[in-house]
C-alpha cells in the first residue's frame, strides 16, 4: 500500500534572526520520517515560510514541536513586518500530497489544533477546509485585527477560539494566536514592478484578485463606499478566480511588489496570473520586471508554465523537462531578484531519493557499469536504453522540423510528435533501471531462508512472483519500443528530409530494443512455473517482434528509395 503523505507549510513571524529561524525549523527533523524541504525567510515581511513533508501522524508531531519552539523564541509584543500576522506561528496549513483526501487532512488539522490549545495554551482558529463555521473559512476573517486586535477579539463570543484559551493572558501576549487549516496546494507568488508605489501595486492587485475592489461613489480611491441592501460594501470583482493579492513595498529590494496567494492553481495558474498582471501594469503605465516564488512549487506547475510560453512563441513542446523549466524561469523572471534553483524550489525534486540510478550515470559510466563483473545491468536494461536513444532521434527530427523556415504553419503538428517522443523516451529510461530492479528481486528471492516448510514455500512463491515481474518488464520494453516507431516512421516520411537518416537510425535502434527485450522475455519465461502465464506472454511478445520486423523493412525500403 502506498504511503499517505502530507505537506505542512507553517509561516512563522520571524524573518530576520537566522539563528532563531534555524532553531525553529530544525525541530522538524527531530521527528523520524519527516523531511524538511525549504526554509524561506523574508526580511521586509519579517516572516519565514517553512515547508516539510511526511506521513500524517509524523507531520503533525513535527508541526506541534515547531509551534512550541516558535512560541518560546518569538515575542509578538516586539514584532513588526509588512505581512498581516497575529501569532508566532501565524498559520499552519496541512496540504494533502498523495493517497490522502482534504477531508482526512482536515481531521489531522483538528487533532493538531486541539493539542496546541490544550498543551501549549495557544489560542487559534481552524480555517479553509478545516473551518468549523462558514465565516472562519477565510483566513483574512480569522486574522482580522491582527495581533494588535487579539485582546478584544478573543473575548467576543462570535470569535471564541476553536482551540486554546479565550483570553489574552501573559502567555498569549507573547505567542499570539495560530490559524490551522487543511487546504489545496497554494502558491505564494510575488510579482515585481518598476515602481516604489504601494498604492500603484495595490491598484493592480485589486484589478486581478478575485475579491477585486470596493465600489465607491465618485473617486474610486477616496469616494464614499457603495453599500448593498444588507449594508455590506459592494465589490467590483477582479479578473481571476482563486487569487488573493495585495501590494506592498519591499525595502530589501527597493521595489513595490504584488503579493499573490494562488489558492487553486487548477483554476488560476502562476503563468496566467503573471500575464494578466503584465497587462494590468502596462495599462497603468508600469512594467513587470520579474517575479518571486515564496516556498515550493509542484513540478507540473513549472512544466505547464514552460508549455504556455512555448506555445506563445510557436515553439515545439517536445523538449526536455530541464529545458521547459528554463523557459518558465526566464519567461516569468523568477531569477529577477535572486538565483532560482529548481532543485531547491520544486517539491518533486526535493523528494527524490539518493538511490543510484543507471540513467544518471555518464555514457562512459554506464558502459563501465555494464562491462563489470555484476550480472546487472544486462541485456534488458541495454535494450531499454537503445530504445530510448532511438526515439530520442525521432524526437530530434520532430523538433528540427517544427523550427524549419517556411514550415511555421506546421509547428504544432511536429510539436505533437515531439511530445509523444518525449513520453516514449521517458518510459524507456524508467525501464532501464526497472529491468535491473526486476532482476535483483529474483536474487532477493533466492537469498530468502529455507529452513522450514513455511520458509521454503514463501521462498518459492517470492521467486515465482519476481520471475514473472522480470518477464513483464522486458515485455513492456518491447511494447514501448515498438509503439515508439510511429514517431520515427512519421518523421522519415514527413519530417525534414535532410534528417531522414537520423530517423532511420532511430528505427534500427527501436528494432534492436524490441529484439533484445524479446530475448529476455523468452529466457525469463522458461523458469516460470505458471505455464499459462508464460505461454501467453511469449505468444504476445512473438507477435510484437514480427510486427517490428515488418515496420523496419518498410522503412528501410522507403529510405533506400529516397537516397
Amino acid at each position: 500500500m502506498n504511503k499517505q503523505l502530507i505537506e505542512c507549510v507553517p509561516n512563522i513571524s520571524e524573518g530576520r534572526d537566522i539563528t532563531k529561524i534555524n532553531a525553529i525549523a530544525n525541530v522538524v527533523e527531530t521527528v523520524e520520517g519527516v523531511k524538511l524541504l525549504d526554509v524561506d525567510p523574508g526580511k521586509a515581511t519579517n516572516r519565514t515560510v517553512i515547508t516539510f513533508v511526511g506521513e500524517p501522524e509524523n507531520v503533525i508531531e513535527a508541526a506541534f514541536r515547531l509551534i512550541k519552539k516558535a512560541s518560546e523564541l518569538i515575542d509578538m509584543n516586539k514584532h513588526s513586518g509588512e505581512h498581516p500576522r497575529f501569532g508566532a506561528t501565524d498559520v499552519c496549513p496541512l496540504v494533502p500530497i498523495s493517497n490522502i483526501s482534504l477531508e482526512e487532512a482536515a481531521k489531522y488539522a483538528h487533532k493538531l489544533g486541539e493539542r496546541v490549545g490544550n498543551e501549549l495554551g495557544i489560542p487559534g482558529y481552524f480555517y479553509e477546509n478545516a473551518a468549523k463555521e462558514e465565516k472562519r473559512k477565510n483566513l483574512a476573517n480569522c486574522r482580522s485585527g491582527e495581533y494588535e486586535g487579539l485582546k478584544e477579539k478573543l473575548v467576543k463570543p462570535e470569535w471564541k477560539p476553536d482551540f486554546g484559551p479565550a483570553e489574552f493572558n501573559t502567555s498569549v501576549a507573547k505567542s499570539g494566536a495560530t490559524a490551522i487549516s487543511a487546504r489545496d496546494f497554494l502558491i505564494a507568488y510575488n510579482i515585481n514592478l518598476n515602481t516604489t508605489s504601494t498604492r500603484r501595486a495595490n491598484a493592480i492587485a485589486f484589478d486581478i484578485r478575485e475579491a477585486g475592489r470596493i465600489l465607491r461613489e465618485g473617486n474610486p480611491s477616496t469616494g464614499k463606499k457603495v453599500l448593498d441592501a444588507n449594508g455590506e460594501p459592494v465589490r467590483i470583482p477582479g479578473k481571476l478566480k482563486a487569487v488573493k493579492g495585495i501590494g506592498w513595498y519591499i525595502e530589501e529590494y527597493g521595489i513595490a511588489q504584488i503579493s499573490y496567494n494562488l489558492t487553486n492553481i487548477s483554476i488560476t495558474s502562476m503563468h496566467v496570473a503573471f500575464d494578466e498582471t503584465v497587462k494590468a501594469a502596462t495599462e497603468r503605465g508600469l512594467r513587470v520586471t520579474g517575479s518571486e516564488l515564496i516556498g515550493l512549487i509542484p513540478l507540473k506547475a513549472m512544466l505547464d508554465a514552460g508549455d504556455y510560453f512555448l506555445r506563445k512563441q510557436q515553439r515545439s513542446l517536445g523538449i526536455s523537462e530541464e529545458e521547459k523549466i528554463k523557459i518558465a524561469v526566464k519567461s516569468l523572471g523568477l531569477d529577477d531578484l535572486k538565483p532560482f534553483n529548481p532543485k531547491e524550489k520544486i517539491i518533486e525534486y526535493l523528494l527524490e531519493d539518493d538511490t543510484k540510478k543507471l540513467v544518471d550515470l555518464t555514457v562512459t559510466g554506464f558502459a563501465e557499469e555494464t562491462a563489470g563483473e555484476s550480472m546487472a545491468p544486462g541485456g534488458g536494461s541495454i535494450s531499454a536504453y537503445v530504445g530510448a536513444l532511438g526515439v530520442s532521434l525521432g524526437t530530434m527530427v520532430a523538433n528540427l522540423s517544427s523550427h524549419k523556415a517556411g514550415w511555421d504553419d506546421k509547428w504544432e503538428f511536429y510539436s505533437d510528435w515531439a511530445v509523444k517522443g518525449q513520453a516514449y523516451k521517458n518510459k524507456l529510461l524508467f525501464l532501464v533501471d526497472e529491468d535491473t530492479n526486476a532482476f535483483n528481486k529474483i536474487i532477493d528471492g533466492f537469498r530468502m531462508p529455507k529452513s522450514t516448510n513455511e520458509e521454503i514455500e514463501a521462498r518459492k512463491q517470492a521467486i515465482e512472483t519476481a520471475t514473472k515481474y522480470a518477464t513483464e518488464i522486458p515485455f513492456e520494453v518491447m511494447q514501448t519500443a515498438y509503439n515508439s516507431m510511429e514517431v520515427m516512421k512519421t518523421m522519415v516520411k514527413e519530417g525534414m528530409q535532410s534528417s531522414i537518416s537520423d530517423a532511420g537510425v532511430g528505427i534500427l535502434c527501436a528494432k534492436t530494443a524490441v529484439t533484445g527485450a524479446y530475448f529476455n522475455v523468452r529466457i525469463n519465461a522458461k523458469d516460470i512455473k505458471d505455464r499459462n502465464f508464460a505461454d501467453a506472454i511469449i505468444s504476445k511478445a512473438k507477435d510484437i517482434y514480427k510486427k517490428t520486423c515488418a515496420i523496419e523493412k518498410e522503412i528501410m525500403d522507403y529510405i533506400d528509395s529516397k537516397m
